[in-house]
Protein backbone atom coordinates (compact mmCIF):
# COMPACT_ATOMS: atom_id res chain seq x y z
CA UNK A 1 0.00 0.00 0.00
CA UNK A 2 1.50 3.57 -0.70
CA UNK A 3 1.41 6.31 1.61
CA UNK A 4 -1.59 7.90 0.36
CA UNK A 5 -3.84 4.86 0.49
CA UNK A 6 -2.73 3.83 3.70
CA UNK A 7 -3.13 7.43 5.31
CA UNK A 8 -6.69 7.43 3.28
CA UNK A 9 -7.10 4.10 5.23
CA UNK A 10 -6.37 5.53 8.42
CA UNK A 11 -8.73 8.76 8.34
CA UNK A 12 -11.43 6.46 8.16
CA UNK A 13 -10.50 5.42 11.73
CA UNK A 14 -8.98 9.15 12.82
CA UNK A 15 -10.33 12.06 11.76
CA UNK A 16 -8.47 14.93 10.30
CA UNK A 17 -10.42 17.72 11.85
CA UNK A 18 -7.70 19.09 13.84
CA UNK A 19 -4.60 18.03 11.39
CA UNK A 20 -2.63 20.87 9.69
CA UNK A 21 -0.20 20.56 6.29
CA UNK A 22 3.21 20.89 8.12
CA UNK A 23 4.42 22.53 4.70
CA UNK A 24 8.13 20.67 4.78
CA UNK A 25 10.17 20.92 2.55
CA UNK A 26 11.23 17.75 2.30
CA UNK A 27 14.51 17.80 -0.24
CA UNK A 28 15.60 19.96 3.23
CA UNK A 29 14.55 17.26 5.13
CA UNK A 30 16.30 14.81 3.11
CA UNK A 31 19.48 16.97 3.15
CA UNK A 32 19.66 16.69 6.63
CA UNK A 33 18.64 13.12 7.47
CA UNK A 34 20.70 12.43 3.81
CA UNK A 35 17.67 9.86 2.94
CA UNK A 36 14.28 9.93 1.66
CA UNK A 37 11.15 9.67 4.23
CA UNK A 38 8.38 6.96 3.94
CA UNK A 39 5.37 8.36 1.50
CA UNK A 40 2.62 7.64 4.14
CA UNK A 41 5.08 9.84 6.95
CA UNK A 42 5.04 12.52 4.39
CA UNK A 43 1.57 12.23 3.68
CA UNK A 44 0.57 11.91 7.34
CA UNK A 45 2.85 15.80 7.83
CA UNK A 46 0.57 17.13 4.90
CA UNK A 47 -3.25 15.41 6.34
CA UNK A 48 -2.62 15.90 10.54
CA UNK A 49 0.90 17.17 10.71
CA UNK A 50 2.72 16.56 14.33
CA UNK A 51 0.90 16.21 17.28
CA UNK A 52 -0.78 13.76 19.27
CA UNK A 53 -2.91 11.04 18.85
CA UNK A 54 -5.43 9.81 21.15
CA UNK A 55 -3.77 11.53 23.93
CA UNK A 56 -1.31 8.82 23.58
CA UNK A 57 1.17 8.92 20.83
CA UNK A 58 3.20 11.95 19.91
CA UNK A 59 4.20 11.89 15.70
CA UNK A 60 7.30 13.85 15.41
CA UNK A 61 8.23 16.39 13.07
CA UNK A 62 11.24 15.65 11.00
CA UNK A 63 13.21 18.35 11.35
CA UNK A 64 13.87 20.95 14.43
CA UNK A 65 11.33 23.23 15.08
CA UNK A 66 11.06 26.20 17.49
CA UNK A 67 7.71 26.81 18.85
CA UNK A 68 6.76 23.38 18.36
CA UNK A 69 4.64 21.39 21.24
CA UNK A 70 8.18 19.76 22.23
CA UNK A 71 11.77 21.19 22.01
CA UNK A 72 11.44 21.41 18.53
CA UNK A 73 14.24 18.62 18.09
CA UNK A 74 11.84 16.75 15.83
CA UNK A 75 13.01 12.91 15.45
CA UNK A 76 16.77 13.61 16.21
CA UNK A 77 16.36 13.36 20.16
CA UNK A 78 14.11 10.44 20.23
CA UNK A 79 16.35 8.78 17.50
CA UNK A 80 19.62 9.31 19.74
CA UNK A 81 16.78 7.85 22.68
CA UNK A 82 15.88 4.67 20.62
CA UNK A 83 19.73 4.01 19.76
CA UNK A 84 20.92 4.06 23.13
CA UNK A 85 17.97 1.90 24.66
CA UNK A 86 18.85 -0.51 21.89
CA UNK A 87 22.54 -0.21 22.64
CA UNK A 88 21.73 -1.06 26.61
CA UNK A 89 18.74 -3.67 26.07
CA UNK A 90 19.35 -5.55 22.57
CA UNK A 91 20.33 -8.98 24.14
CA UNK A 92 16.89 -9.12 25.32
CA UNK A 93 15.98 -9.38 21.71
CA UNK A 94 15.36 -12.05 19.52
CA UNK A 95 16.89 -9.84 16.28
CA UNK A 96 20.23 -7.83 15.67
CA UNK A 97 19.88 -4.59 14.17
CA UNK A 98 22.93 -1.29 13.66
CA UNK A 99 21.47 1.32 15.79
CA UNK A 100 22.62 3.59 13.00
CA UNK A 101 19.27 2.32 11.12
CA UNK A 102 17.50 3.15 13.51
CA UNK A 103 15.19 6.36 13.16
CA UNK A 104 12.56 7.48 15.89
CA UNK A 105 8.97 8.71 14.11
CA UNK A 106 6.86 8.90 17.63
CA UNK A 107 6.65 8.32 21.18
CA UNK A 108 3.68 7.03 23.84
CA UNK A 109 3.14 8.77 27.01
CA UNK A 110 4.32 5.28 28.73
CA UNK A 111 7.67 6.28 26.85
CA UNK A 112 7.81 3.45 24.18
CA UNK A 113 9.45 5.03 21.31
CA UNK A 114 7.99 4.15 17.28
CA UNK A 115 10.87 3.64 14.79
CA UNK A 116 11.60 3.01 11.58
CA UNK A 117 14.33 0.56 10.64
CA UNK A 118 15.89 2.08 7.80
CA UNK A 119 17.33 -1.24 6.50
CA UNK A 120 16.65 -0.92 2.80
CA UNK A 121 17.32 1.54 0.24
CA UNK A 122 13.27 2.01 -0.44
CA UNK A 123 12.12 4.07 2.87
CA UNK A 124 8.38 2.75 1.62
CA UNK A 125 9.60 -1.03 2.73
CA UNK A 126 10.92 0.39 6.17
CA UNK A 127 9.73 -1.81 9.33
CA UNK A 128 8.06 -0.20 12.43
CA UNK A 129 10.66 -1.08 14.99
CA UNK A 130 9.12 -0.82 18.30
CA UNK A 131 10.78 -0.11 21.55
CA UNK A 132 8.79 -0.49 24.39
CA UNK A 133 9.04 0.64 27.92
CA UNK A 134 6.88 -2.02 29.95
CA UNK A 135 5.83 -4.27 26.30
CA UNK A 136 6.44 -7.88 26.14
CA UNK A 137 8.76 -8.51 23.77
CA UNK A 138 10.55 -5.04 24.66
CA UNK A 139 11.97 -4.22 21.48
CA UNK A 140 9.04 -5.68 18.46
CA UNK A 141 9.17 -5.07 14.56
CA UNK A 142 6.62 -5.23 12.21
CA UNK A 143 6.63 -5.80 8.68
CA UNK A 144 3.90 -2.56 7.36
CA UNK A 145 4.73 1.26 7.55
CA UNK A 146 4.04 4.06 9.92
CA UNK A 147 0.69 4.51 8.93
CA UNK A 148 -0.74 0.93 8.87
CA UNK A 149 0.85 0.67 12.43
CA UNK A 150 -1.25 3.57 13.87
CA UNK A 151 -4.06 1.95 12.14
CA UNK A 152 -3.53 -1.12 13.53
CA UNK A 153 -2.92 0.06 17.07
CA UNK A 154 -6.06 2.17 17.37
CA UNK A 155 -7.97 -0.21 15.25
CA UNK A 156 -7.04 -3.57 16.55
CA UNK A 157 -7.75 -4.28 20.73
CA UNK A 158 -4.72 -7.69 20.77
CA UNK A 159 -2.36 -5.07 18.54
CA UNK A 160 -2.93 -2.69 21.19
CA UNK A 161 -2.69 -4.53 23.95
CA UNK A 162 0.86 -6.27 22.92
CA UNK A 163 2.22 -2.89 21.04
CA UNK A 164 1.75 -0.02 23.79
CA UNK A 165 2.36 0.72 27.36
CA UNK A 166 -0.55 2.89 27.77
CA UNK A 167 -4.19 2.19 27.38
CA UNK A 168 -5.90 4.31 24.43
CA UNK A 169 -9.22 5.43 24.75
CA UNK A 170 -11.80 3.92 22.55
CA UNK A 171 -12.27 7.49 20.42
CA UNK A 172 -9.91 7.87 18.35
CA UNK A 173 -8.82 11.52 17.76
CA UNK A 174 -5.64 13.54 16.76
CA UNK A 175 -4.40 17.11 17.39
CA UNK A 176 -1.84 18.77 15.65
CA UNK A 177 0.84 20.59 18.23
CA UNK A 178 -1.07 23.73 16.97
CA UNK A 179 -3.97 23.16 18.02
CA UNK A 180 -3.01 22.18 21.23
CA UNK A 181 -1.02 25.40 21.78
CA UNK A 182 -4.12 27.51 20.76
CA UNK A 183 -6.01 25.39 23.86
CA UNK A 184 -3.45 26.06 25.94
CA UNK A 185 -3.58 29.57 25.85
CA UNK A 186 -7.52 29.73 25.35
CA UNK A 187 -7.10 28.25 29.24
CA UNK A 188 -4.61 30.43 30.62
Amino acid sequence: MDGSNSVAALTRLMPTTYGVDERIDWSEVEEIWQTRFPSDYVRFMQVYGAGLVSGEIVVLLPVPQSGTYTDGSGLRDETENARLTWEMCKDGADFDVDPGSIVAWGVSTGADIYCWLTTDDDPDRWPVLVCGRHTSPAFQVHPFGMAEFLQRLLGDATFQEETISVTLPEEVSFVNWREQQRRRTARA
